[in-house]
């Protein structure tokens, strides 16, 4: 499977990269524009956001044509251009009358690569880039179930970009064998964090304080953390089940915090609240919204729980978790066994965290239990081995570096 290096070697200024070569090619001037839903949370969008401010350094144009959302301020904070969108609409026609706006659009602004992020635009994206003869790029940030023929029809929208991204090999061999005839266009481009950012050095004491005031968590308490959108495949069910077995095993001082929008999803919110309830675990677990500080969430943490009922393609808040040194436990499958090292294939002795089986709440108990039972100096040898597989494997330098690479490249050829 194609792939992009790790590493490429230096840009001999600032507005270059290096393509996969190693020859340096100069971005200023050029304009990119993302096509994304929306700008609310979540790894697509942060992916956007970190690429604008990427291309932005370089000196290129960073265009972003979205609906809007909560982070349409840090995208423009970090130099990108908001583009007032209707992203997100599924409709065809309103899809096809997209593609003509875009094709205005690029007209206007000299765009010379059009990147999709998501499947609804990604249709306008491609109608627009062929009729402009421009590169078009496209993004799996997951990977996309097809019970029937129309659904394949309307996946296959990703896999036909002049380069196809995957953010994990979990992703990349998805792709591959879904869709072989686009093994030859396919990159490789783990999601990077932001390790400046997610280093518990820069993390005041009175940015944690307040988070744990805010959640109403007393200080003698332990939190353990879902960070997370309230939605049934990222197991916050799991969790509560995982809470009433170590609650009946004497566990006396923890919290478990479920962090993350409901996003309209009123149903499963009062789904959880039903089995909190039932499960007599009132004020024990707790709900607290979306949190905008998630360095400061780990560092608040004494575990971090991700256990995910399906597969995720990549799993941010598994690495982020890790950087910050908050001991983490994962559902085993999707792209865990990349971001998160445990046994089997890595002895317990080199472990970064836990990895146990999906929709298994005693499984998820028991390693919780082990990473609450942690001593002090076992807690801070497997910080430092967490932070520096992160280090090495899923830095946001590496992610934007080789992304900018594949424009390059694209560019070069003269797609």
């Amino acid at each position: 499977m194609p792939d992009v290096p790790a590493t490429t070697p230096p840009p001999s200024s600032p507005d270059e990269v290096a393509d996969r070569r190693g020859a340096p090619v100069s971005l200023a001037g050029i304009t990119v524009l993302q096509l994304i839903p929306a700008l609310e949370t979540g790894g697509a969008e942060r992916t956007t956001i970190d690429i604008a401010a990427a291309l932005a350094e370089a000196g290129a144009r960073a265009l972003v044509a979205t609906q809007g959302g909560r982070l349409v301020g840090e995208l423009q904070a970090r130099g990108g251009l908001w583009i007032p969108f209707p992203a997100a609409t599924k409709n065809p026609l309103r899809m096809w009358s997209n593609a003509a706006r875009l094709v205005e659009l690029a007209r206007e602004e000299n765009v010379d690569i059009i990147h999709a992020r998501s499947r609804a635009p990604a249709w306008s994206g491609l109608w627009a880039s062929r009729r402009l003869r421009m590169p078009f790029v496209t993004t799996y940030h997951g990977t996309y179930s097809a019970g029937n023929a129309l659904k394949r029809r309307y996946n296959s929208i990703m896999a036909r970009g002049d380069a196809v991204i995957a953010n994990s090999a979990f992703t990349g061999r998805a792709i591959a064998q879904t869709w072989p005839e686009a093994a030859p266009r396919l990159h490789v481009i783990p999601r990077g964090t932001d390790l400046a950012a997610f280093t518990p050095a820069v993390v005041s004491l009175d940015r944690v304080e307040a988070l744990r005031q805010a959640w109403g968590v007393a200080p003698h308490q332990r939190v353990v953390l879902l960070p997370g959108r309230l939605t049934g495949w990222k197991g916050q069910r799991v969790l509560i089940e995982a809470a009433a077995i170590l609650v009946a095993d004497g566990l006396e001082d923890a919290v478990f915090v479920l962090a993350g929008d409901h996003q309209g999803r009123d149903g499963y919110v009062a789904e959880l609240d039903a089995l909190v309830l039932e499960k007599k675990l009132v004020g024990i677990v707790r709900r607290v919204g979306h949190c905008a500080d998630m360095p400061a969430a780990y560092l608040a943490a004494a575990a971090a729980a991700i256990p995910s009922t399906s597969p995720e393609a990549f799993g941010r808040t598994a690495v982020e978790a890790q950087a910050m040194g908050c001991p983490v436990v994962v559902a085993d499958h999707g792209a865990t066994p990349e971001t998160v090292l445990a046994p089997p294939e890595t002895p317990a002795l080199v472990r970064t965290g836990w990895r146990v089986p999906p929709s298994d709440p005693v499984a998820l108990a028991e390693a919780l239990g082990e990473a609450l039972s942690l001593g002090a100096s076992a807690r801070e040898v497997m910080a430092l081995r967490a932070r520096a597989h992160v280090e090495e494997h899923f830095s946001l330098e590496a992610m934007c570096r080789s992304t900018l690479a594949v424009y390059a490249e694209l560019l070069q050829a003269g797609m």
